[in-house]
């Protein structure tokens, strides 16, 4: 008779088989409502001139377009405005 290893016990596991299907689940339902059910932090509205340093870091890190640590409020808005109308990717 093979003796079976803990690997061949954990495959031959319910536990491992509902972990597994729970993945697959939280997955799907991310995929499908990802930004309706899970919502990111709301994005400032109005005049970037009145938003706060953080709202424009906020901003910029949402794009991508990872602003410096060192970087000034006027640095930083300057770099809002001219991103401001370029397509989200």
């Amino acid at each position: 008779m093979p003796t079976t290893t803990p690997i061949d016990r954990a495959m031959n596991s319910r536990n491992f088989f509902f972990g597994f299907a729970a993945v697959i689940t939280g997955v799907a339902a991310w995929s499908i409502w990802g930004g309706d059910m899970f919502p990111q932090g709301a994005e400032p509205k109005g005049d970037p001139r009145n938003w706060t340093e953080e709202e424009m870091r906020a901003w910029l890190d949402a794009r991508g377009l990872f602003p410096g640590q060192a970087a000034t409020k006027e640095e930083l808005l300057a770099r809002v405005e001219a991103n401001l109308h370029a397509p989200r990717t």
